[in-house]
């Protein structure tokens, strides 16, 4: 068995046909310009409360797979790229015929995201006086970039935007800016600013802040997330010829603890808590394993583990990345078959861009294994969503990491727990159960 403690994580992904898929580490962790000073409400502990994220946009399952690749910059399969525009056309046809019928009467109007977690935000202020962008807290990068006024009109569909000409405290870096090439050639761009960063009771003074010139298209489609908070290790920050630290780097030496929590919930908001572990968000007892911080990503090995409530536990590790900003699970192909070959009428549709099967099938619940504990996926939250308005059909919330080549831990997994993600030296994460609601 080989496992994270044995050997250096780059040897274990290559041993795997992991490691192509992996982005380059970029630049090395530096304090950047000016002095960065955290100031807390009281105790060096905070609470931030997530909003799950409305947009109006009807789901499509393919368009969060496709967004997957585009994160980890993994080159997008044809038929994912066909299978994205199958449904958004389908989508299309659906809302033009509801148009043509000329139906009427009253319904509640609920954002898409309220019934399916596509993502979560958490409100934060940039600047003096404050700018308020709602951003997604993200494990899986550590870039801090935001829509900004830099920005073409015809990017912005909506969302939030930091001016740094606004702002008193805010400062360019000169010389230095940032760019994030995706699978499919797009790219997110832009220069940098140190301004002051504020969320719930924390501030950072001269967090580096990167402004968007220009983002891919489908950071433009989703019109209620402003940017994103990279909470994954400084290793991976984009800002050339400087990396610069991440806002929980920044923040860590003012914390009571240097970690932080996530209490994810299922069709409701959770939290993050920064600087302390809330005894009252979970039952039992955290089971830690070791995590490897190169090249970046928070990436531990599961232990193994099970479909339905009846099956054996298989002892197979499952190395994978802890993302906060990745809605679903993407394990390998014999994980995969061995839990859809139990679900009546399940596909692994090219169509709809992975995994498929009737909406009212019967469904086993998913659990794997962090040391000798043991956590419970339920089956409600693997039926994750009607590929389109009102269809039978549903899209699965484990998918496939064959051609991803890295298996990912999104917030399908994520929410079934509440996670510690600690990074004292040694660097681990720890898991422990807590109540479901399904």
């Amino acid at each position: 068995m080989v496992t994270v403690t044995n050997l250096g994580l780059t040897a274990v992904l290559t041993a795997l046909c992991l490691a192509s898929a992996l982005p380059p580490k970029i630049g090395t962790t530096r304090m950047g310009h000016g002095e960065n000073r955290p100031s807390l409400g009281r105790g060096g502990r905070v609470t931030f409360k997530q909003a799950r994220h409305p947009t109006g946009h009807h789901f499509n399952g393919a368009r969060s797979v496709y967004r997957t690749y585009l994160k980890y910059a993994v080159p997008v399969p044809e038929d994912l790229v066909r299978a994205v525009a199958h449904t958004d056309a389908l989508n299309s046809a659906a809302e033009e015929d509801k148009r043509r019928r000329g139906a009427t009467g009253s319904a509640p109007a609920v954002p898409i995201d309220e019934r399916f977690d596509i993502a979560y935000v958490t409100p934060v202020t940039i600047g003096t006086p404050p700018q308020t962008l709602m951003l997604d807290f993200d494990t899986g990068s550590s870039d801090l970039w935001v829509f900004s006024s830099h920005m073409p009109p015809f990017q912005v569909r909506g969302q939030e935007i930091y001016t740094p000409d606004e702002s008193s405290t805010a400062r360019l870096l000169e010389g230095h800016t940032w760019s994030i090439m995706y699978g499919d050639g797009s790219a997110s761009r832009g220069n940098v600013y140190v301004d002051t960063f504020a969320v719930g009771g924390l501030t950072v003074l001269n967090q580096a802040v990167q402004t968007a010139q220009q983002v891919s298209a489908s950071f433009t489609s989703a019109t209620n997330i402003d940017g994103l908070v990279g909470l994954g290790f400084s290793t991976l920050n984009t800002v050339r010829p400087e990396s610069q630290l991440t806002f929980f780097d920044n923040a860590k030496a003012s914390l009571d603890n240097p970690v932080f929590t996530a209490d994810l919930k299922y069709m409701a908001a959770g939290t993050y808590d920064f600087g302390f572990i809330d005894r009252a968000k979970y039952t039992g007892e955290i089971t830690y394993v070791p995590i490897d911080p190169d090249p970046g990503y928070w990436i531990f090995t599961s232990s193994g583990y099970a479909v339905g409530a009846s099956s054996n536990f298989s002892a197979t590790p499952i190395i994978g990345i802890a993302d906060t900003g990745t809605s679903l699970v993407y394990l390998p192909t014999a994980v995969l078959t061995a839990y859809y070959r139990q679900v009546q009428g399940a596909t692994n549709s090219r169509s709809y861009g992975g995994y498929v099967f009737p909406c009212d099938s019967a469904l086993p619940s998913f659990t794997f294994g962090v040391g000798e504990e043991r956590f419970t996926i339920p089956a409600s939250y693997i039926r994750y969503a009607p590929v389109t308005e009102g269809s039978a059909t549903c899209f699965g919330g484990l998918q496939s990491s064959s051609e991803l080549g890295i298996n990912i831990w999104g917030d399908v997994a994520l929410k079934a727990a509440f996670v510690v993600f600690d990074s004292r030296s040694p660097p681990r994460i720890g898991w422990a159960k807590k109540p479901l609601v399904e």
